[in-house]
């Protein structure tokens, strides 16, 4: 029994191709315009991707994103047209596994490399591997010269990502403060730079992220005036006795350092001289212990 050319084409036009928006096919290139290329999905009609649809971040030429008769991904963005045409894109691929991958970022408290493209009152926006993302300035280490930021790349941490609202808001801040966490540990030696005074001890700063040194770990007197040993700006060593990795809180001590009560407000240069030695002795006994 034979099977003519017209009784394929009457098998075609009674086979229900349903092509969605949202939906995901396999196709290949088959040719290429000014405009984008030709997609065969084996629909009635050969698909159309728009030049600006094939990539998220631009720069290569369609022919090297899009290899003739390659199997590739697509994302069906726009429904058939009257002559059974639907419109692809890879870029929209690429954006929705983007999303999901910043999502499990943020689950997993990872950090990310982006780049500054520009400034506004609020902070600055940024380019997350094509998508537009924003820093608020109180989440920016450097905050005084936002300008000379652009084009300078920085360590962030994702506050919120949003891919219904088309909202990505990240942290360089609470990055660095993670990074500088995770080198710290309990017994360590650290400098830093006494950074305010209140009645319950000295904040101080660590390289990016602050220290708190109560007045209770001072020394093993009792201080009743913490502005008469310390002034902002002073540099001075502690010892790490407390870490909270997750609300980034660093506790100090200067009164693990004394050889005897009192010695921090009596002599507080000779402490901080011979701090590196004592620190090696207090790490001793807290291993003895």
């Amino acid at each position: 029994m034979s099977f003519s050319a017209d009784d394929f084409a009457r098998a075609l036009a009674q086979h229900d191709y349903t092509f969605e928006v949202g939906q995901t096919v396999v196709g290949k290139a088959v040719n290429y315009d000014s405009d984008g290329a030709y997609v065969d999905i084996g629909g009635k009609a050969t698909a159309f991707l728009p030049k600006q649809e094939a990539a998220l971040r631009g720069g290569l030429p369609l022919e090297a994103i899009l290899p003739l008769n390659e199997e590739q991904k697509f994302l069906i963005i726009r429904g058939q047209d009257a002559n059974g045409q639907v419109t692809l894109s890879i870029r929209g691929l690429e954006l929705q596994q983007l999303w999901t991958r910043l999502i499990d970022l943020q689950g997993e408290s990872q950090t990310l490399q982006v780049v500054v493209t520009g400034t506004n009152k609020g902070g600055v926006t940024v380019d997350v591997e094509g998508l537009r993302g924003f820093i608020p300035r109180s989440h920016l280490l450097e905050r005084s010269n936002l300008e000379a930021l652009i084009g300078t790349q920085l360590t962030a941490s994702i506050l919120e990502a949003d891919p219904e609202r088309d909202k990505l808001v990240l942290s360089n801040r609470m990055a660095e403060q993670s990074s500088r966490m995770s080198e710290l540990e309990i017994g360590q030696l650290v400098q830093g730079t006494v950074a305010d005074l209140k009645p319950f001890g000295a904040f101080v700063q660590l390289g990016g992220i602050t220290g708190l040194l109560h007045i209770k770990e001072v020394s093993q007197n009792f201080v009743p005036n913490l502005a008469a040993i310390l002034r902002i700006g002073d540099s001075i060593q502690a010892i790490i006795i407390n870490l909270d990795l997750g609300q980034g809180r660093v506790s100090l001590s200067t009164k693990v350092l004394e050889n005897r009560p009192g010695e921090i407000v009596d002599n507080l240069a000779g402490v901080m001289a011979e701090a590196e030695d004592r620190a090696h002795r207090y790490a001793e006994k807290l291993r003895q212990q």
